[in-house]
């Protein structure tokens, strides 16, 4: 895993909002997340045949397979998506002190699957906070046509906590934020092994996939330590509802496990 930062790329990821790391994976490690993933995603029954596949109805459905929080239940994904390396990486991007677990989730682009409308993280989130920060890791090459990634850069010095959910009009969110709509996105397609950190907060999006492949993608949102509840249910229980109040620390290290910190 290479995990080394030039000053050059946080500069550029502080300034943007996101940055693109070619070659993150070697070869063992690309077929480690990729079995790891697989495993889990057919084991909880998510891939499905092609004649099951036409029988699904709703854009949201058609927009990607998205199985969360599988670090719980694989203790071979636990290890990758709660390695430190991970952690320290998103403290030096953001200059924080310690990250944990927000939630983990695969993102797989079934054949001809629906475009990823433009929308923000952190305000679906339990816990506001401007440096928020997501890995996605492409386990297949993430190209103009199956589906790669699209950011505008800078948006997340100017956003707020608007947001809209992902839906069949690709520009919702400039309904939200019209004076975004002349910013040009940048297209972020990757080779497998490849990966991206975006903060939480900058506007992003993903093409359809007009290919009869996947595109595979596996990604974590990693919260900064000490974050707070912010009243969203998002994946918390009703059980975890029912013991929280805004303002508690999210500290719970078998839902927000942490993942690196400076202070030891």
């Amino acid at each position: 895993m290479r995990t080394e930062l030039t000053q050059d790329q946080i500069e550029f990821y502080r300034e943007n909002g996101f940055i693109v790391l070619d070659e993150f994976l070697d070869d063992g490690e690309l077929e480690e997340w990729r079995e790891a993933v697989d495993e889990t995603v057919h084991k909880r029954g998510m891939y499905l045949d092609p004649e099951k596949r036409r029988e699904k109805s709703g854009y949201y459905q058609r927009v990607f397979i998205q199985s969360l929080n599988m670090w719980k239940e694989s203790e071979r994904i636990r290890k990758l998506i709660l390695d430190p390396r991970i952690g320290e990486m998103c403290c030096k991007l953001e200059g924080m002190n310690g990250y944990r677990v927000w939630h983990d989730q695969a993102l797989i682009k079934e054949p001809w699957a629906n475009q990823t409308s433009f929308h923000l993280d952190n305000p679906y989130w339990s816990f506001s906070s401007p440096h928020a920060v997501s890995i996605w890791v492409a386990l297949d090459d993430a190209t103009f046509q199956n589906g790669c990634l699209y950011f505008l850069p800078g948006t997340h010095k100017l956003a707020r906590y608007d947001n809209v959910g992902i839906g069949p009009h690709f520009g919702a969110l400039f309904d939200v934020y019209p004076e975004w709509a002349e910013i040009e996105a940048v297209a972020a397609p990757m080779k497998a092994g490849s990966c991206s950190f975006h903060n939480g907060l900058v506007a992003h999006g993903a093409g359809a996939n007009a290919t009869p492949g996947y595109r595979r993608a596996m990604t974590c949102g990693y919260m900064p330590d000490g974050s707070t509840f912010n009243g969203k249910q998002n994946i918390l229980s009703a059980e975890q509802m029912a013991q929280l109040e805004i303002g508690d620390p999210l500290i719970d290290p078998e839902q927000n496990p942490l993942v690196f910190s400076l202070e030891g």
